[in-house]
């Protein structure tokens, strides 16, 4: 859910019986997003092309752990195509037309939905390698990893049909064309909250029953090797409430909050705002979770030296062939 990219128009406050300029939330907009988005695309499209190349170069890639994070990397991808669109509408107008106001907007939440599925499946499939880790061995195959893959994907498509049906392109006398939700408040209001329920409640159960359970296991059974892992998982779902949460506790309370349209500039600047930290980090989820893999940082330095074999003598390279996670 998000409010109109070209909203430079005047609202009416019942409360008063004046117009209401929202000007300045525009030029925020037009000033800030599209060199914000131009630079999201580049950083994600770079940082999740090097996650790709040095996983077909050093992994094996039918992993249940490298499949997730191949799943990971395409709804990445996928929400990083849209952004020179948004970009483009945040500057001017929408030119694309009607088909792909459906279809980006689509893409979009495709993207953004998987992405978040996926992070969730990663943080429940950890949890059995640690936990359950006798019969995990047995039952973590590749067909499993394809298998769960095939259902996230579904659930994200289901979940992301929403566009088709209610997006499309409108002429404004201010604004020019309007690529928008032009659905019944009630449908808003539906998606809002099947947003909020499955898409953030739900992972955040997910993470913080997983993560306690895997907590408890190690301190239990004192796994040495684990604790790098357990770190990983902690920071990796710090980042995800830190960037995610935000947004979604802003929408809920926008949403519920009487409407004074007057008094409302500050609530579009922090839905803007959150949501464009949300749209960042789930550009650049996989790089972040990757890197701070001590396999992954092995590989990025073995790669450096075979391209550049004079940074022999200053880079260390071991021989590890652990996870990347």
């Amino acid at each position: 859910m998000e409010l109109s990219a070209t909203t430079e128009y005047y609202e009416y406050d019942s409360t008063n019986g004046s117009l209401c300029n929202t000007i300045d939330i525009n030029e925020f907009s037009r000033s800030f997003l599209p060199p914000f988005y131009y630079i999201i695309f580049v950083v994600s499209v770079l940082g999740n092309g090097a996650v790709l190349l040095v996983m077909y170069k050093f992994e094996k890639l039918n992993t249940v752990t490298n499949i997730f994070l191949i799943n990971l990397v395409a709804s990445n991808i996928i929400f990083t195509i849209t952004l020179p669109f948004q970009a483009v509408y945040h500057s001017h107008e929408w030119i694309f037309g009607e088909a792909l106001c459906k279809l980006v907007n689509s893409a979009y939440f495709i993207g953004f939905y998987s992405s978040i599925l996926f992070l969730t499946l990663m943080t429940f499939d950890r949890y059995l390698a640690v936990v359950h880790c006798v019969v995990a061995n047995k039952q973590r195959s590749s067909c499993y990893a394809v298998a769960l893959s095939i259902i996230v994907w579904s659930v994200s498509l289901i979940a992301s049909l929403d566009p088709f049906f209610h997006f499309s392109v409108q002429e404004d006398q201010l604004n020019g064309l309007l690529c928008e939700d032009f659905s019944e408040s009630q449908w808003k209001v539906f998606s809002l909250y099947k947003q909020f329920i499955f898409f953030f409640i739900f992972p955040f159960a997910v993470f913080v029953y997983c993560y306690f359970r895997i907590i408890l296991t190690v301190m239990y059974t004192r796994m040495v090797k684990k604790y790098r892992t357990v770190r990983l998982i902690f920071i990796t779902v710090l980042m995800f409430f830190a960037c995610w949460s935000p947004y979604n506790i802003i929408l809920m309370i926008y949403e519920n909050k009487d409407p004074y349209p007057c008094d409302d500039s500050l609530d579009d600047y922090a839905i803007r705002i959150t949501n464009n930290i949300a749209r960042l980090y789930f550009c650049i989820n996989t790089v972040f979770y990757t890197f701070m893999g001590r396999k992954f940082q092995n590989h990025v330095r073995r790669l450096l030296v075979d391209q550049v074999p004079c940074l022999m003598n200053y880079i260390t390279v071991s021989s590890s062939s652990r996870s990347l996670a």
